[in-house]
């Protein structure tokens, strides 16, 4: 919720506030409304990274401060990538876009790989950047007057961004800017959502205006679509004709609600889950029916090759045919928010139907629809099928848990750490996890069961983990956020700013790092394709991180966290449990959690 830009002021502020007051000349100019526009619209914080472009902006800040005007909260943010990846993750837990400031195209693309998240991750966020001033000999207020204003004028500041953008334009008066945020925002918030970017000159920010009102209630974003009846009834009679139906899917828990009505559709008629690069808690993970997680792994999923039909729903990658996909004479249905997936280039999933729907909706259109066909329900062969995922379903965690055994009593595995969390922390605790080669391994021995209690960035460029517990603390105040990461992952989050923001704004989380001291990535990748190369053979993949560095240490330095070197089973779960009674106190902690090297062979 918006609130002062600075919180209550103190008595001694109210009295500057009345010196200054009798002798203020107010002025409403277009960063007036555009502030406005924000607050109409929801916005709770903006992640700021200031600049040369942004003066009116820092004016009507000041002005605001002393009205004690209800504006989103400021969250000044040292570096873009922390900022994006911090409203990226309170967009996604808020379900509300947040705003993003940067400075002109050298902010803009500072935000980097961020953008790439948002848009990849169907987030909806507002980008705004100034631009640099289009006079220079005083014509109008806000005109040139520093060497960079030339040397940061570039033809197309909103091309570095528009291939991953939903909408892009440039506010040229304040006349209408509040119909631009709206609509931008508008568009944001309507599926499949995404990330939106605004561009300003700094003599249109000062331009005065007069007061225009709006009515947010009529940019409201669209209302979630729904499959045609006629062929609900088709995807639904197939589905009880099925002997050995399947349900994939990655995202459909990015809406809570959609949780429950899998569950009950999945119960309804026995057909199991499997999860595949799942960023969401889709379905709970101690459900019977609840069949494992697909990632990178090569190797044909027995469950999904014995489908004779599967039902997808918001999943980008179900499968990856290479290794891995259904028989050929499987029925597929293919519902998704984005079943084109317009903006990538190479994409298809032959199925007999696709729907562009949402899966809650679609889902509730089902279960409805099996509400009135009971009678051809087979009762008998929904209990033998629910039976026999039970057993597949219990045979996999006994394997699971084998795996978090110990062989060695001096070496903590991927699986060992996982399973120590899962013990720490509780139901309601909030996991971010951006751990790359452990993906399938924090998927399977970190099962959640409560929607909303896990994140994924939802795309591949790494280090969202650290912006994104800042924006998962300030969007869930009350809950513990618990981030994993890779140590490659850890280093691009830029755990500075990281820290001295986690720090200024009372954002304390834990940070795990799953350390294997290199980039674990690029040596599966040259495995899967040159298994037997001489990489493989002479062990050396250019991806070690050698000498270690004081991971933790950075975050103690910049914002003063807990730091904690973990390196042996017998230390590990004191360890967490000491790190998390920290964090809720109210400071953020570090562990630096040392496993198997990626890789034996250093190079130089």
């Amino acid at each position: 919720m918006s609130q002062s830009i600075t919180g209550n002021p103190s008595s001694a502020a109210n009295v500057l506030a009345d010196r200054v007051e009798t002798g203020l000349n107010k002025k409403y100019t277009t960063a007036t409304a555009f502030m406005e526009a924000l607050h109409e619209a929801g916005v709770s914080c903006i992640f700021a990274n200031l600049g040369s472009d942004h003066p009116a902006i820092i004016e009507e800040w000041a002005q605001a401060q002393l009205q004690n005007k209800d504006y989103p909260r400021i969250i000044i943010c040292p570096h873009e990538f922390v900022a994006l990846s911090a409203a990226h993750t309170y967009a996604q837990i808020s379900g509300k876009p947040q705003a993003v400031f940067v400075h002109v195209e050298c902010g803009t693309q500072n935000l980097g790989g961020a953008v790439h998240n948002a848009a990849k991750g169907r987030v909806p966020v507002l980008i705004f950047a100034g631009a640099s001033p289009y006079t220079q000999e005083g014509e109008l207020v806000g005109s040139r007057n520093e060497h960079i204003h030339w040397i940061q004028d570039v033809f197309d500041q909103r091309g570095i961004v528009r291939q991953y953008m939903k909408y892009d334009n440039e506010i040229r008066t304040g006349k209408n800017v509040k119909q631009l945020v709206h609509r931008a925002i508008q568009i944001a918030e309507s599926d499949p959502k995404g990330p939106v970017y605004l561009v300003a000159p700094r003599e249109v920010l000062e331009e005065e205006t007069q007061p225009i009102s709006s009515r947010r209630s009529e940019w409201e974003p669209l209302s979630p679509s729904a499959i045609h009846p006629a062929m609900v009834s088709e995807i639904a009679n197939d589905l009880l004709k099925a002997k050995k139906p399947l349900i994939i899917t990655t995202y459909l828990g990015r809406n809570p609600e959609a949780v429950d009505e899998l569950v009950k559709f999945s119960e309804r008629l026995a057909i199991p889950v499997l999860e595949s690069a799942p960023y969401y808690l889709n379905f709970p993970g101690d459900h019977p029916l609840q069949v494992g997680y697909q990632w990178n792994k090569p190797g044909q999923n027995p469950i999904l090759a014995e489908a004779d039909l599967i039902l997808v729903l918001d999943s980008d990658v179900p499968w990856m045919p290479l290794h891995n996909k259904p028989s050929k004479d499987c029925t597929i249905y293919y519902i998704d928010i984005d079943p084109l997936k317009e903006k990538t280039p190479l994409w298809y999933i032959p199925s007999k139907r696709s729907y562009k729907a949402d899966s809650f909706v679609a889902l509730q259109q089902l279960n409805a629809y099996l509400d009135t066909v009971r009678d051809q329900i087979d009762d008998k062969a929904v209990q033998e099928r629910y039976q026999q995922f039970t057993e597949i379903h219990n045979r996999q965690r006994e394997e699971w848990n084998r795996l978090e055994q110990l062989s060695d009593s001096s070496v903590i595995t991927p699986e060992y750490l996982t399973a120590c969390i899962r013990e720490a922390i509780d139901e309601d605790t909030i996991v971010l996890f951006e751990t790359i080669t452990n993906y399938e391994t924090v998927s399977k021995h970190l099962p959640r069961t409560k929607p909303g209690t896990i994140f994924g960035s939802g795309a591949s460029s790494l280090g969202w983990h650290g912006g994104g517990a800042i924006g998962a603390k300030l969007a869930a105040p009350d809950q513990t956020i618990v981030s994993l990461t890779g140590d490659g992952s850890y280093i691009f989050s830029n755990p500075t700013p990281v820290h001295w923001v986690s720090k200024k704004y009372n954002t304390p989380f834990l940070t795990v790092i799953y350390n294997n001291h290199g980039w674990g990535a690029p040596r599966m990748s040259t495995l899967g394709v040159h298994p037997q190369g001489i990489a493989s053979q002479t062990d050396q993949f250019w991806v070690n991180f050698d000498p270690t560095a004081e991971l933790a240490k950075v975050a103690e330095a910049a914002g003063g966290a807990y730091a904690r070197v973990v390196e042996k089973p017998g230390e590990l779960m004191e360890a967490i449990v000491s790190a998390l009674q920290i964090v809720r106190e109210g400071r953020s902690a570090v562990l630096d959690v040392r496993l198997p090297q990626v890789s034996k062979q250093s190079t130089n």
